[in-house]
């Protein structure tokens, strides 16, 4: 019987790294529109939105588990097994950080205090631009290939790299912003709920930080 994934592979891997990162985004996405039906107590909606981030995260992990089977040991290409396998990695703590954040906010059924709803939506629309920005680099690996890591194509993702670099940078400083919202705030709110707003104000920098390790990842099968 023919493997459903083997066709995805090709000549190279390179496909199914891509069709794992836009699964990835895929999660990431969701958040905005989960974000919208918590800070609106529409915990239906939620509920369905967390839903297709856990389909998303299955569809990437199922996705991995293929490309670590059907990965050949040795690669024809100037690009390591062991630094594919990494970058696939990286790319898999984005999936996992949308699922972990719209999980604990939707089993505490978790409302963003008024003051910092505005704040957090800014915050979770940059991170995902870093993901996605992330899709944008891993999806011109194709063209990287062709010209062998070479050329004018090296150029365009190095500018792709800084521009994620600059779209992270953003996130840090939201964050740091929303943090020290909610520290102010900190009096007025039961201790536990604060607690658990800090987890997911982390939680969604740390969304950005691994989309921006991505780009991390490619600058080193760049440099060899």
């Amino acid at each position: 019987m023919t493997n459903p994934f083997a066709s995805l592979f090709g000549k190279s891997p390179i496909k199914p790294l891509q069709e794992h990162m836009t699964a990835v985004v895929d999660c990431a996405q969701y958040l905005a529109a989960f974000f919208d039906a918590a800070i609106a107590n529409d915990w239906k909606a939620a509920a369905n939105l967390h839903e297709e981030i856990g389909n998303a995260e299955h569809r990437a992990d199922e996705l991995k588990k293929q490309l670590r089977l059907h990965l050949p040991k040795s690669l024809f290409m100037p690009m390591s097994r062991s630094d594919l396998l990494e970058l696939l990695s990286v790319q898999d703590r984005v999936a996992n950080a949308a699922k972990d954040i719209s999980g604990i906010m939707l089993g505490r059924q978790m409302t963003i205090p008024e003051p910092l709803q505005g704040k957090t939506k800014e915050l979770v629309a940059a991170a995902i631009a870093v993901a996605a920005q992330a899709l944008k680099a891993i999806k011109e690996l194709d063209e990287l290939l062709e010209t062998g890591f070479s050329g004018g194509e090296i150029d365009i993702i190095e500018q792709m790299i800084e521009r994620l670099d600059e779209l992270e940078d953003t996130t840090d400083g939201l964050e740091r912003e929303l943090r020290h919202k909610l520290f102010v705030l900190e009096s007025e709110l039961p201790p536990v709920e604060v607690m658990f707003l800090y987890q997911i104000i982390g939680g969604i920098g740390a969304m950005a930080d691994q989309a921006e390790r991505v780009g991390g990842r490619l600058q080193l099968l760049l440099a060899r």
